[in-house]
């Protein structure tokens, strides 16, 4: 597998992951490359982690600075 080291975005990330998945359950893999998916995979889930992490923190933030504007224009 000759994929860049990390992903550009979290929809290509989970492309992927989607991809590495069916050919490892299809088990026409040879090891050493089951291996390496197995590695690319748990690479791209620490990302896909990551990237959501990301964005709960944003939306959470996003969330608080409406609750503050709303209270500040409800008195």
């Amino acid at each position: 597998m000759s994929k860049p080291a990390k992903p550009s975005t979290f929809e290509s990330a989970l492309a992927e992951l989607e991809e590495i998945v069916a050919e490892m359950e299809a088990g026409q893999l040879p090891l050493e490359k089951s291996l390496a998916a197995y590695k690319r995979g748990a690479e791209l889930l620490k990302f896909c982690q990551g990237a959501l992490q990301d964005a709960q923190q944003q939306v959470k933030i996003l969330e608080e600075g409406a609750l503050k504007n709303f209270g500040a224009t409800g008195q």
